[in-house]
């Protein structure tokens, strides 16, 4: 079997009891990492994700063996308890209670394995109030307020097709917690129990709304706070031809570079009321007596890049900058209307404004940009992503998903 030949965790054994997404995810990044990673399954079908979808099981477990054992069985019991004995690592993802009552938990594998390190991964953990609730990746973002700040001002709440509480709550923090377990049990000679449940994962990565929450006492509203839409330097706009660019100009320096791409594209109407705006703010600001403006004292070139100036900085003013939050998001709106995603695109390729396309799935596996950090691969017309995490040795692929019991005991 092709292994990689990533060698930073060679000699680490895994056995993953888990199926579907957020377990196999998890444990196919430790086979990244060069792990040996056993996938233990149920002898009729194994891995639901077999049958409900093949290519997404296909994507997930790269590079594992595949052995059938029946852990109902007795057998199959003590077979697995052999292996738990030699192990480094046992991931499972059932319910709380599941495996103890196989014989098969923590406790039970601890007395023949000191140094194991035993990882659940579940939808609400070990323990508290849900701890036997059902779930999916939309509920535990649903309790953990994550998917209330998802979407537009006055729309439902959206669903992202991408599992935030499964992937980045369950199988990266899973990751995270094994390896430091790992390592500690290297160091102690003794193993750990890693809880680890997607709500809290997808909770802990709320920071943002928390932070708006410790400031103003008020959860921010959906499509309303600093980074999901209320300010027009970072939001996404519609392009000419339906397609949108996502404008992430936080800060004045990259926010001026938009301005002066898009200025000469705002209507008229709409910059004659930004005009009056900074006029009006312009007179209720102190200057000594005599002194001139810089709007007086300019070309019409520089007075122009002065007014962009201004407007720039006056959106990072708590106070002034609401004035300006609706006409300059109606500017950018027009303005980007003129123009299809592409050319945009194109015009602010070398402008340094964190401007970017908006691409399909299907266009950023084409993208010059993963192409150069070998990050997409392709294997009999189907396409799989490569280990993010880039090291200075060079890893090649993992082999494909294995079929069904490919490494039974012959």
């Amino acid at each position: 079997m092709k292994q990689s030949t990533n060698t930073l965790l060679r000699g680490i054994t895994v056995l993953d009891l888990t199926r579907l997404l957020p377990g196999p995810y998890c444990t196919q990044q430790l086979a990244q990492l060069g792990a040996t990673v056993i996938k233990i399954e149920e002898p009729n079908g194994g891995d639901y994700a077999r049958s409900l979808s093949p290519e997404l099981f296909a994507l997930v477990n790269r590079g594992k063996q595949s052995i059938t054992l029946d852990l109902r069985q007795t057998e199959d019991q003590a077979r697995f308890k052999e292996l738990a004995k030699t192990a480094d690592v046992v991931v499972e993802s059932f319910r709380p209670g599941v495996m103890k009552k196989l014989g098969c938990d923590y406790e039970a594998l601890k007395a023949l394995n000191p140094k194991l390190v035993y990882a659940a991964i579940t939808g609400y953990g070990q323990d508290g109030p849900y701890a036997e609730r059902a779930g999916h990746d939309m509920n535990y973002l649903a309790t953990a307020g994550v998917l209330d700040q998802i979407g537009s001002v006055g729309a439902a709440p959206s669903l992202s097709n991408v599992q935030i509480a499964d992937l980045a709550g369950g199988a990266m923090n899973g990751a995270i917690g094994i390896l430091a377990a790992v390592i500690g049990a290297q160091a102690s000679g003794q193993g750990e129990l890693v809880d680890i449940s997607m709500t809290d994962g997808a909770l802990a990565m709320n920071t943002v709304a928390l932070a708006a929450i410790n400031q103003t006492g008020k959860t921010p509203k959906r499509g309303d706070d600093m980074l999901s839409g209320a300010l027009p330097n970072y939001r996404v706009y519609k392009c000419r031809d339906g397609r949108y660019l996502a404008i992430g100009a936080l800060e004045p320096q990259f926010f001026i570079r938009v301005l002066n791409g898009v200025w000469d594209s705002v209507p008229s109407p709409i910059r004659g009321t930004i005009d009056k705006l900074l006029k009006a703010t312009q007179a209720q600001s102190k200057k000594p007596k005599g002194q001139k403006s810089q709007t007086q004292k300019s070309s019409s070139s520089k007075n122009n890049n002065a007014k962009l100036q201004q407007i720039s900085v006056m959106l990072n003013d708590p106070v002034k900058g609401k004035l300006l939050l609706m006409p300059i998001h109606w500017a950018l709106s027009a303005a980007f209307k003129t123009k299809t995603r592409d050319q945009w695109d194109q015009w602010f390729a070398d402008k340094d404004a964190c401007v970017s396309a908006i691409l399909s799935p299907g266009e950023a596996i084409q993208h010059p940009l993963f192409a150069a950090r070998d990050m997409v691969g392709e294997e009999q017309g189907q396409h799989y992503f490569k280990n993010p995490i880039k090291f200075q040795q060079t890893a090649e692929p993992l082999a494909a998903s294995p079929e069904l019991g490919a490494n039974n005991p012959t």
